[in-house]
């Protein structure tokens, strides 16, 4: 059953269906969050958030078709407020961290002292992620859940400009200064493309 078809059930009163619903979006919609937040705690409560929400409001979507960019504007919603609730934290755990005085921008201790002694050494998996993760905390918002809605949720831009509520030139020019933001603290960190290319 499409998405499309389940969400039509639901609407229709199948409310037995919105249980495959969750099954189906619950991972999708926390690794969105934990991507743009930063933390699992405040990415398991917006993914929480979001699904009661789409149960309160799903009947007022009036096309199935548009499931995929309703429920990421809603989570992304949901993240925004919990940023402005949170505006004097900082998102990225000090005692992983150094600053680096020179660029301003923070890398994990460990992977600093890794680079530093070997640096064409592969990095592993784990790392990488975590490399990425940090590197998207510190770029600017509106450009952050751009490069996660097309990067890693697979969403069309089109989709994005809806879910968002921005114009699609808008949502290009953030994706291009977002991944040309990312590859300026890449390059600060001297992570290689070739280290990053099983994952962007």
């Amino acid at each position: 059953m499409t998405d499309q078809e389940l969400v039509t059930r639901i609407i229709q009163g199948d409310d037995a269906q919105f249980n495959t619903l969750v099954w189906r979006w619950e991972k999708p919609i926390f690794n969105f969050a934990l991507r743009y937040l930063g933390d699992k705690e405040q990415a398991q409560e917006i993914s929480q958030k979001t699904f009661i929400r789409v149960y309160k409001n799903i009947r007022k979507l009036r096309e199935a078709q548009r499931f995929s960019p309703w429920i990421y504007q809603i989570a992304a919603n949901l993240c925004k407020d919990e940023i402005k609730k949170l505006t004097n934290r900082d998102f990225i755990s000090i005692d992983s961290l150094q600053e680096n005085s020179e660029n301003g921008h923070l890398m994990p201790n460990e992977l600093i002292e890794n680079i530093n002694h070997q640096p064409d050494a592969a990095i592993n998996q784990k790392q990488i992620g975590q490399i990425i993760q940090q590197a998207l905390q510190q770029i600017p918002e509106e450009q952050r859940v751009v490069i996660i809605m097309k990067e890693y949720q697979g969403l069309k831009f089109k989709e994005i400009a809806e879910a968002l509520g921005e114009p699609l030139n808008t949502v290009k020019s953030r994706m291009y200064y977002g991944l040309n933001g990312l590859r300026k603290i890449f390059e600060k960190w001297q992570i290689t493309q070739e280290v990053l290319n099983y994952e962007m």
